[in-house]
């Protein structure tokens, strides 16, 4: 063994290190144990030395090269792995499917990928697809964080009314059992629950009402009572909000809706369509609404088990008082309740007070386009308008008011009417931008290079490249066994055969000569099978004939 590879036996040292300890640091005999261990085991004393200080030193358990690519340099590996990224996000459908790591290294070997920066080719065997899985993971190219939506950034009006959140859902007494209004032919409504929620203070004012689903008029309705004065001296919340926050369903898209906010002025906002921002969830909940109907549910609504509502009035009733109490609990952040952080938070001015419900009416309008006649009437449903003379003949907009019978007509730029049927937190609008993350800018750019790369042709249609050689043993197969359960491939008996015979020679077997009865008595015997007795007869007969008929 030569010099460089002599070391001290471990239970050597630990013996050597039990008898250090036992001494102090300055002992003269120290020095005299560590030489006389050197001479021992025929190494120097400093080598000694240096075995005692890494004798409780702790050891890597990895390579000194982990993470780093041995067939290919970083840079390149990087550039790899963005592309089988950026394929696989490429070719995500909606059920989260897409290519996989093996097929994407095949594609890139074989074909290339087109990037903006040219044909990028992957030699052959240089990645492998377990390495390449690890260092997608590594590096954060994984298709899990690729497709994870950014951080949320919450908000918060500064003001009250100056942000309210709109939903509605339906309640889980589903239906009340003498329900105010039915249309006939569609059986009872549903019960459902539509709630305001003002998002600096908290407050929220709900109601219930029979629906038939989301429509334009039972939200109107709903709204106009939560910016209304209410009747209760304990719920003074009211007036008209700066903007609405609510989803894009069928109230949202309203035109009647969007015109009568527009003409309040409130500003109707709503959830970004999907996918239309990127990697970011567009259809975010509205917890600060949905919050409160969970709680209605929950604490209010369980009690009907007890005591049920007759109809929508008197539910209505038993939430408003139900209500005023949720109001008064404390604050999300602030220490005192939701209803004295609505009063102390209200602009300077004071709220919006709402208007009255005759003027509502005149702004909740439907527009329809019609063609006047030339009795300058408009008939609609048996109810007829007079419009003015200047009209008659031309195509026109009405605008049909939801909650009363005047019309109003609009015609180029004029409008006419109304006719009578004839006889601490984050500022609103102020959203924080925050710093993008390197994962982020990771998956950006995986995004935007999913965009822009392509794929050669030769992928689909094969292009030049040979097809795989051909199996040269063929599999084994075993012939299929016909169980013939109905008798179509044989014969029952003896008889059967002989009438078939009889019939495709047309001939009784009885007027034959004898040798061809013996010849079709050996036959059956011999065999039943179907083909092989027709055939058979087929042939010794045309013989006979000299290829004429059967006789």
């Amino acid at each position: 063994m030569s010099e460089g590879r002599r070391q001290v036996p471990s239970e050597a040292l630990v013996n050597l290190r039990r008898r250090l300890d036992a001494l102090p640091p300055r002992h003269p005999d120290r020095l005299e144990i560590l030489r006389s261990a050197a001479e021992l085991y025929g190494v120097s004393r400093a080598t000694v030395y240096r075995a005692l200080q890494r004798q409780w030193r702790p050891k890597g358990v990895r390579r000194a090269d982990r993470g780093k690519p041995r067939k290919l340099d970083l840079a390149e590996m990087e550039r790899y792995c963005e592309i089988i990224a950026a394929l696989k996000l490429r070719t995500t459908n909606k059920k989260g499917r897409h290519l996989s790591t093996a097929r994407a290294i095949e594609l890139m070997e074989e074909h290339g990928v087109e990037t903006p920066d040219g044909l990028v080719k992957l030699p052959s065997g240089s990645l492998t697809r377990p390495t390449a899985d690890r260092y997608l993971r590594a590096w954060g190219y994984d298709h899990e964080r690729l497709t994870r939506a950014p951080a949320a950034v919450r908000f918060q009006a500064r003001r009250s009314n100056e942000l309210w959140q709109f939903d509605m859902s339906p309640s889980d007494l589903k239906h009340v059992k003498q329900p105010l209004w039915i249309e006939p032919g569609r059986g009872a409504p549903t019960l459902m629950l539509f709630s305001i929620a003002d998002d600096r203070s908290g407050v929220v004012y709900q109601e219930y009402r029979c629906v038939y689903g989301e429509d334009a008029e039972s939200a109107l309705r709903f709204l106009y009572n939560a910016m209304a004065a209410k009747p209760e001296e304990d719920m003074p919340f009211q007036g008209i909000p700066e903007a609405i926050y609510m989803d894009n369903g069928p109230v949202t898209r309203s035109r009647v809706f969007q015109n009568v906010m527009a003409c309040l002025g409130v500003k109707v906002m709503s959830h970004l369509p999907a996918g239309s921002d990127g990697r970011r969830t567009t259809a975010r909940s509205k917890g600060k609404v949905e919050r409160p109907f969970r709680t209605v549910k929950d604490v209010h609504e369980t009690l009907y088990h007890f005591h049920e509502p007759q109809d929508e009035a008197e539910a209505n009733l038993w939430l408003r008082r139900f209500l005023v109490r949720y109001n008064a609990q404390d604050h999300r952040s602030e220490p005192h309740s939701r209803l004295e952080d609505w009063v102390r938070h209200l602009p300077e001015k004071g709220y919006r007070e709402m208007c009255a419900w005759d003027r509502f009416c005149a702004f909740a309008r439907e527009p329809e386009r019609r063609k006047v006649g030339i009795d300058t009437r408009i008939t609609v449903d048996g109810v007829a308008y007079e419009v003015d003379p200047d009209l008659a003949g031309e195509d026109v907009v009405l605008w049909w008011g939801l909650f009363d019978q005047e019309l109003y007509v609009e015609h180029g730029d004029r409008r006419y009417g109304p006719y009578g049927p004839v006889g601490g937190p984050i500022p609103l609008h102020k959203y924080r931008k925050h710093q993008k993350t390197k994962s982020e800018e990771r998956a950006d750019r995986v995004a935007e290079l999913a965009e822009r790369i392509g794929l050669p042709r030769a992928a689909l249609d094969g292009g030049t490249s040979p097809l795989p050689p051909p199996v040269t043993a063929p599999a084994a197969k075993v012939a299929f066994a016909d169980p013939d359960p109905y008798r179509t491939l044989t014969f029952s008996d003896i008889i059967a055969a002989k009438r078939a015979i009889a019939g495709e020679i047309g001939l009784a077997l009885a007027k034959l000569p004898p040798e061809d009865r013996a010849w079709i008595d050996t036959l059956v015997r011999e065999t039943l099978a179907k083909d092989e007795v027709l055939t058979r007869v087929r042939a010794y007969f045309r013989q006979r004939t000299g290829g004429g008929g059967a006789c």
